[in-house]
């Protein structure tokens, strides 16, 4: 049930463009993240209109929401191979850590609690929480050299 409430947030969230701020919200906790984006650092636009960063974040939150749903249907979280293995592949090669997952998850957190605060509760960010963390271990688990 509470899964099921976090996808149906999604919807508002999105509609709100919430992934903007969030995406952003990311840098401002942590300012270092930017270098481990090769189209934020090397790039003229604000981080606000940057549309690589724009994909990379609705692309987060979108692997979220199904892991969410999966997690709802089928007790666990499943992402293509092909997927798994070229994500764990890029986050190892750019050096990301797990406080970056963290501070990836705080932001995402606060961005969906401010987007629907009618909606917030402990349950819910529990789901969302939980979801966002089987992916994050998906993910982990590819992270290593490329062959």
């Amino acid at each position: 049930m509470v899964q099921r409430r976090a996808r149906k947030s999604s919807g508002k969230v999105m509609s709100r463009n919430e992934e903007e701020f969030w995406r952003v919200r990311v840098f401002e906790i942590a300012p270092s993240a930017q270098k481990l984006f090769s189209y934020v650092r090397d790039s003229e636009f604000p981080l606000e209109q940057n549309p690589k960063l724009k994909t990379h974040a609705v692309t987060v939150f979108v692997m979220t929401c199904e892991s969410a749903v999966q997690l709802r249907k089928a007790g666990k979280v499943t992402v293509r191979e092909s997927s798994l293995k070229r994500l764990g592949s890029v986050h190892f090669k750019n050096g990301v850590l797990d406080e970056h997952f963290e501070v990836t998850k705080f932001a995402l957190l606060e961005t969906i609690k401010e987007a629907v605060p009618e909606m917030w509760s402990p349950e819910m960010k529990n789901a969302w929480a939980q979801a966002y963390d089987h992916l994050v271990a998906a993910m982990k688990s590819e992270m290593k050299p490329s062959s």
